[in-house]
């Protein structure tokens, strides 16, 4: 019989699985064929072909790959604990963006435990012991079968009707989906990282169970490449540079509320200098919108009724009122507060809008997840014909935005789901206009497909940092819900009423977040406009002081850039190195010899030295590296 591998014929013999299939392709190393779809469908190597099927096999290079291969180490993790602590009860352990956990009640450990857990797991995955599928009849029959684990009963009695399925490897069987590995054997890397807690199903309500995490690959040098990827993102964890170099600090007087301190409101003020000059050059208008509306706008925009929940509500003078978790709605009223022509549009309505919303303790991480945070939304009314040259304007905007920062970029297109609102024609104009614009942007695209908004389809902004990790930041997208359930309207050309096209986008996103991103990105190495120590004076002695501040003067006068002087009683090399620990662009040595010449001595922050220089020079490339927002210093790249 014949079947169908990325539109090649392949030949088989009848009754042939995927494991016959992989091994005449010759896709044996571990980490080619994990398991493959069938007719788009995701299934084991292990179940038979039939003529006619398409096939594909998914590798670990894919994102789907991945999480099979994670999702089958997490089963390795869970055998492990049970046969080490066999009174443990395991709940649920899925794979994550970077390898996988698993949750167990009934299990006490420390990290000096995850050491013998993983020597356990290497154990079984040394055993080459093969996953095999099993499918229960009914549900009592799957509860049978894990009747005394209440944790996975709980679970089954919650599945619709379908197949309820476990996957068994030696002594161990766990409820699960799949699919799995062929055999454990492709796991040739396995590292379990740590422990922690977690609620069963992530509710505060819940008990507290154990989580253990690991990561597994398919070589051992993947593992060492990804451990010292973990060291250098240890070296840039932001929480950690924020309290070192004095940028922000979170209090527990408010959980998930960032206090931004005077170093780290100085980036914080240039960030949205840079942005509002860019949004002015492109004749957006700005507004300022209540931080509390009242629960009968939330009605109106659908917000009560679906995110409730995540909304934080008072109660004033009898009258229910939340605090804003998002700026749209204030937007709307904006816009219906006057009558609108067509010869206004596009209408591009910027607003930086504090807003806030309820994340589980749990959840809260640094500025990437927090419950209070600035958004940079905004709201570009229009018309239909207008849509496509709208959409190439924000995406140039984009690329001019994230280029200063030397993010790269990914774009993904999000079309219908299967439960939207607004008529088919509404969509296909909607669609049309954003795929249209991408295509005429000519940058590659991802199609995920009935992947949009319930209100419109969109375009995703994921950047990419220096250790090449994926942040969504920017989205784009068409909303057909707020316009209609705010009722707004324009005057056409020809004096009839109509709904105008709204998009909604955002670019940073949450300004807190995207700060975050930048001080793991930079590694606190801010470049010379954004950073907010961009050079130290330090004079050799009391008697170089007066000189130190009139250059200090000098500098600021001329550059408008934060400049201090160390005049310490500490010596040159302990304050060079103090400057450099702080991250300070540049560091101004003058002693005698400057005095006399009118100079200064240069070195900068990654200690390369200039030596003698002309104050004047030094001055003509620091104001055009800051004029340009240059990445590199002149100084290091001359």
């Amino acid at each position: 019989m014949f079947v169908y591998v990325e539109d090649k014929k392949v030949e088989i013999e009848k009754d042939s699985n995927g494991l016959t299939l992989a091994e005449k392709l010759k896709l044996t190393s571990p980490k080619d064929a994990i398991a493959m779809t069938v007719n788009d469908t995701t299934l084991d190597l292990h179940h038979i072909l039939k003529d006619g099927d398409k096939v594909k096999f998914l590798s670990f290079d894919s994102k789907e790959g991945q999480s099979i291969f994670w999702h089958s180490s997490a089963h390795v993790l869970a055998q492990a604990v049970m046969r080490l602590y066999p009174d443990a009860s395991p709940t649920i352990g899925p794979s994550i963006e970077n390898g996988f956990y698993y949750d167990f009640a009934n299990l006490k450990i420390t990290e000096e435990d995850l050491d013998k857990i993983e020597k356990e797991a290497k154990k079984i995955i040394a055993e080459s012991l093969k996953p095999i599928r099993q499918e229960f009849g009914s549900k009592k029959e799957a509860i049978d079968a894990f009747k005394n684990n209440p944790y996975k009963t709980a679970l089954i009695n919650e599945f619709e009707d379908g197949v309820i399925s476990a996957y068994k490897q030696g002594e161990f069987i766990d409820l699960c989906r799949g699919p799995h590995l062929p055999i454990l054997s492709k796991i040739k890397a396995f590292k379990v990282t740590k422990t922690s807690g977690a609620y069963w199903k992530g509710d505060s309500k819940n008990e507290m169970l154990t989580r253990i995490y690991g990561i597994s690959f398919p070589d051992k040098q993947m593992l060492q490449n990804y451990l010292t990827f973990l060291e250098e993102a240890k070296k840039r964890d932001h929480k950690m540079l924020g309290q070192k170099l004095n940028l922000f600090a979170l209090k527990e007087e408010a959980p998930g509320m960032p206090f931004i301190f005077p170093k780290g409101l100085y980036i914080w003020n240039n960030l949205l200098e840079f942005l509002n000059m860019c949004l002015k050059e492109k004749d957006y208008i700005e507004i300022k919108t209540p931080i509390i509306l009242t629960k009968e706008l939330w009605e109106r925009s659908g917000h009560w009724f679906y995110y409730k929940e995540n909304m934080y509500i008072t109660s004033i003078e009898d009258r229910e009122f939340a605090i804003k978790p998002m700026n749209c709605p204030g937007c709307m009223l904006y816009y219906s507060s006057n009558v609108h022509s067509y010869k206004e549009f596009p209408l591009k309505v910027s607003e930086i809008g504090l807003v806030h919303r309820h994340e589980f303790s749990g959840a809260l991480n640094g500025l990437f997840r927090v419950r209070s945070f600035h958004q940079d939304d905004a709201h570009v009314f229009m018309t239909p014909n207008q849509i496509k040259d709208q959409i190439l304007e924000l995406l140039d905007l984009a690329e001019k935005i994230y280029m200063t920062f030397g993010l790269s970029y990914k774009l993904e297109l999000s079309t219908r789901p299967e439960k939207s609102m607004g008529t088919d024609q509404d969509w296909e104009i909607a669609t049309k206009g954003l795929k249209g614009a991408l295509d005429d942007y000519g940058k590659s695209y991802k199609i995920n497909e009935g992947d949009g908004a319930f209100y419109g389809p969109k375009i995703d902004l994921h950047i990419q940092d220096a250790l090449k990790r994926d942040w969504q930041c920017g989205t784009i997208q068409l909303d057909m819900s707020l316009p209609e359930k705010f009722d707004l309207k324009y005057v056409d050309m020809d004096g009839s009423h109509k709904r105008p096209i709204m998009i909604h986008r955002a670019l940073f996103g949450s300004i807190e977040r995207f700060f975050g991103v930048l001080i793991e990105h930079f590694a606190g190495n801010f470049p010379l406009w954004l950073s907010p120590r961009a050079i130290r004076i330090i004079p050799v002695a009391d008697r170089h002081n007066e000189y130190a501040h009139k250059i200090k003067n000098e500098i600021i006068e001329k550059t408008n850039l934060p400049v201090d002087v160390d005049d310490s009683n500490e010596s040159v090399s302990k304050k060079i190195r103090n400057a450099q620990l702080l991250k300070i662009n540049y560091m101004l040595t003058v002693g005698d010899q400057e005095m006399e010449n009118n100079t200064i001595n240069l070195r900068t922050r990654d200690n390369v030295r200039r030596g003698e220089l002309k104050i004047s020079e030094f001055l003509e490339k620091v104001i055009l590296e800051k004029i340009k927002k240059a990445l590199l210093s002149p100084f290091v790249a001359s």
